[in-house]
């Protein structure tokens, strides 16, 4: 594993959640995700388990129900962050939406990464497992802004003519 390592709550099917750090990616591995908990021990979590893992601000949110403080799960219009918005329905009915890259990260991994609806809250990023999702929507795809149009520059001073004045 990475020695970077991210504080992480790895949600599973059956509503239950473990907390613990994990690299950025890279962390499945054989069907099962390695995740070292707060004891400093190992602990193997099947993927097929997994509802999702969230990348999170801190452990300690006060809600022992909801330590993700994952309040909004849609966006409540269209996102300003570039990538394919998604919308996801996953196998126990909860309806998640979340930007992803737009790059090979999509098909390259067991799963997608999503920026949630709400940045500001605990959860920075989401990544549902493939075997978690029952639908998947790709919403539309967000460009960057447009890049102006590049103007041609001037001609260098000593390529110019002079007029005839006579």
């Amino acid at each position: 594993m990475s020695s970077s390592r991210k504080k992480v709550i790895v949600r599973r099917l059956a509503r239950d959640w473990v907390p613990g750090y994990l690299p950025s990616e890279g962390f499945v591995r054989g069907g099962s995700v390695e995740l070292l908990g707060l004891d400093g021990k190992v602990l193997f979590v099947d993927v097929s388990q997994v509802k999702w893992i969230a990348y999170v601000r801190d452990f300690n949110s006060g809600d022992p129900s909801n330590p993700e403080r994952l309040l909004r799960k849609t966006f409540t219009g269209r996102p300003r962050a570039s990538g394919v918005f998604f919308r996801i329905r996953i196998v126990d009915g909860d309806l998640v939406e979340g930007v992803a890259a737009n790059d090979a990260s999509l098909i390259a991994s067991h799963g997608v990464f999503l920026t949630p609806p709400d940045t500001r809250s605990n959860t920075q990023r989401l990544w549902i497992p493939a075997a978690a999702v029952n639908e998947l929507e790709a919403v539309a795809v967000i460009g960057s802004a447009a890049k102006p149009k590049a103007t041609p520059a001037p001609a260098p001073a000593h390529l110019e003519t002079q007029e005839e004045l006579f």
